[in-house]
């Protein structure tokens, strides 16, 4: 049975529709290289659960670029799958940077931070407050419905300080030169100043989650 012109119009465009999705499909991942959009590390850092991939986010409470990052990637760890483990890691590379980690480790230890993280990343970078002391910081946490006493007890036990002094040993471990940076599987540093910006972050932790993945799988991990 011939066509009618109408048939034949109908199935080349169902077939050029088909072929188009076939080449979207096999379409490859954008390339990544090192050096260029990311940085291999000289010797890897071990990750705190090695049955899954690592990412951390190497952060300062008073950095400007980590405050605006932040809500992009809150939004993106909120959609990583099981076998990726994302958590933060606070820098010290100064002892300004050093005292917020400190309240960090201490508004965890008090399990006050999903609660303080915000306003203290507002108080810093948005409203500019000079938050320099421990005192400083326990009047701030007093006034965001805190307790003062405690955060100060916290502040300067001996599993808050070693907790920071191992955060700033970490940052020593990941080379970083700025922040915020991510760090995958203890192998790759991603910096804010690759092309893309923040979006560009994340596609390029995606890129590298994926990679470790597959490696995984071709060694039965």
């Amino acid at each position: 049975m011939s066509l009618t012109p109408f048939k034949t119009m109908l199935l080349f465009i169902g077939m050029s529709l088909s072929v188009l999705a076939c080449a979207e499909e096999e379409k490859p991942a954008k390339a990544f290289k090192p050096g260029t959009h990311y940085d291999v590390l000289p010797v890897a850092v071990p990750t705190r659960n090695p049955e899954k991939i690592e990412v951390v986010e190497l952060f300062w409470y008073g950095c400007p670029h980590c405050y605006n990052f932040d809500p992009l990637l809150q939004k993106w760890a909120k959609e990583l799958p099981e076998h990726v483990d994302f958590w933060h890691s606070p820098a010290a590379f100064n002892d300004t940077w050093k005292l917020h980690a400190q309240a960090y480790y201490t508004f965890k230890a008090l399990k006050i931070a999903d609660k303080m993280h915000q306003p203290f990343f507002d108080a810093l970078v948005k409203e500019r407050r000079q938050l320099n002391s421990p005192e400083a910081i326990a009047d701030f946490v007093a006034s965001n419905g805190g307790d003062r006493e405690q955060f100060l007890k916290a502040f300067y036990s001996f599993s808050v300080k070693s907790q920071t002094a191992q955060a700033e040993k970490r940052g020593m471990s990941y080379r970083a030169t700025g922040v915020p940076a991510l760090i995958v599987n203890g192998k790759y540093r991603i910096a804010s100043t690759v092309p893309g910006g923040f979006e560009g972050m994340l596609e390029i932790a995606d890129f590298l989650i994926a990679k470790e993945r597959k490696a995984a799988a071709k060694t039965g991990g």
